[in-house]
């Protein structure tokens, strides 16, 4: 019988599976598109347990996390923490391989061993918002939780990958949701102290890294993993639309031409 206290234990790749399926849509519908820093592509690490940990500058964290999991790791089994108020009002996340973080001290315990447990699974890749709560991506200095310390201190094995998102807008009437990964951390042996340290440097110099990305407002320093949707809306998108035809010349809803 399974543990119900193990982050798998209620995961479904069914539900999973279409819950990205309206993920791809949301996306589409809300952002002009998803893009990965060519500066911070990612190396898979096949083989280790994973621990991607971020800034958390919005509410679409999260669901941007499970959009670009299977995109940049394919294969890895995916899971994170959310906190346990939350995940009661949102059960449908259990089933995505979320488990829930009740605050104070118990708390703590129960969230690294629970990370423990689910990272014991080498495919393994953890999400992490480690802010802890919402931040500015421009806020300095950056503030990490402890939790995500001393679980570096108890994964000697793992992989640490930083990860900075923002979501600024452009040139569009939608913003761009921006991804860069910094370079992995290992950290066996580190004092708890050394390591948290350590892990607030690699954060904040990604962070700075893809804000210097995106102030150059150019696709071409970026991957795009989806095209969202672009224009200005139905009636003057239309009305553009009728002037090109009547010109002979291809319309794009876009304000300014993507690079190849």
């Amino acid at each position: 019988m399974p543990d119900p206290s193990h982050p798998f234990a209620e995961r479904s790749p069914f539900w999973l599976a279409l819950f990205r399926v309206w993920l791809h849509f949301l996306f589409w519908r809300r952002f002009s598109a998803v893009r990965l820093s060519r500066g911070g592509i990612p190396d898979r690490h096949a083989g280790r347990p994973l621990v991607v940990y971020t800034n958390h500058p919005s509410w679409w964290d999260p669901a941007l996390m499970m959009l670009a999991s299977p995109k940049l790791f394919p294969n890895r089994i995916g899971f994170g923490p959310m906190d346990a108020a939350q995940l009661r009002r949102y059960g449908l996340f259990r089933k995505f391989g979320v488990f829930g973080v009740e605050p104070g001290l118990a708390g703590a315990k129960q969230f690294l061993r629970t990370a423990r447990s689910g990272l014991a699974e080498p495919r393994a890749i953890m999400w992490i918002t480690a802010e802890g709560q919402f931040a500015d991506p421009r806020t300095r200095p950056v503030v990490l939780r402890q939790g995500i310390a001393h679980l570096a201190r108890l994964l000697p094995n793992a992989v640490l990958l930083p990860a900075a998102l923002d979501y600024p807008f452009w040139n569009e009437s939608r913003p761009e949701a921006l991804l860069r990964f910094g370079p992995p951390i290992l950290l066996a042996g580190a004092k708890v102290a050394d390591a948290h340290a350590a892990l607030t440097a690699a954060l904040t110099e990604t962070m700075d890294a893809l804000a210097a990305d995106a102030a150059t407002r150019d696709p071409g320093h970026f991957v795009t993993l989806l095209n969202g949707t672009a224009g200005t809306g139905l009636i003057y998108d239309s009305w553009r639309r009728l002037l090109a035809w009547a010109r002979g010349q291809r319309f794009t809803a876009r304000h300014e031409t993507e690079p190849p």
